[in-house]
């Protein structure tokens, strides 16, 4: 089952976060954008509320749960209910997926990316931004999991284990970039963009199929 609980009772706890965090949501929005190929057909798989399908021009997206529906609609964002496991599309469609904050709700990871490398045309891009569970964020964050609605349905990866998975599925030369170098509270401006990981909490890879 989808763990979609939280989202559909607390979405504007959801959305509050990224209007108290602003800098640190925009830091992510230019790291993401910084690995999507450009003039590309794509999607977003777990589009959320479209806090990056839509300033990132992404119009189709998938998403299960109702609540965060509602509002990406409101963003002109094209939305098919469904998850990650199972993607409603012919194979070899798209130029890129993306998931940005999704990994760590997804049931079958494995079999996640694998639907991913089915619905990519050759040569397409997998673009995937998370919370690395072994950075400063990552693990303040599993120490507080179950405190928080949000995180005590997650299931949270280091940067090594989602290689891992996408090595599993087929995919190869990976690029990285990574963001958030500071606490959240202390973020005033937008982050500095680095190349590579283990420094920033944020976290983009790139994977080719």
């Amino acid at each position: 089952m989808p763990r979609i609980a939280p989202f559909e009772t607390y979405p504007d706890r959801y959305e509050r976060w990224f209007l108290k965090h602003k800098y640190a949501y925009k830091s992510e929005l230019i790291a993401v954008k910084n690995q999507l190929p450009e003039g590309k057909f794509g999607i977003e798989i777990g589009v959320g509320s479209g806090r990056f399908a839509a300033p990132l021009g992404i119009n189709l997206g998938v998403e299960p749960s109702h609540e965060m529906r509602m509002i990406a609609k409101k963003k002109k964002i094209n939305l098919i209910d469904s998850i990650a496991e199972y993607l409603p599309f012919k194979n070899n469609l798209f130029d890129f997926v993306l998931m940005v904050t999704t990994i760590c709700f997804l049931d079958d990871i494995e079999a996640s990316f694998k639907e991913v490398f089915r619905i990519l045309k050759e040569n397409g891009s997998f673009i995937i931004g998370f919370i690395d569970r072994n950075s400063a964020i990552g693990r303040k964050y599993e120490n507080y999991k179950e405190s928080n609605v949000f995180y005590k349905v997650a299931d949270f990866y280091s940067v090594e284990e989602v290689i891992d998975f996408l090595k599993k599925t087929n995919f190869r030369n990976f690029s990285f970039n990574q963001t958030i170098l500071h606490p959240l509270s202390a973020i005033k401006e937008k982050e500095e963009i680095k190349k590579g990981y283990g420094e920033g909490s944020f976290v983009t890879i790139k994977a080719i199929k």
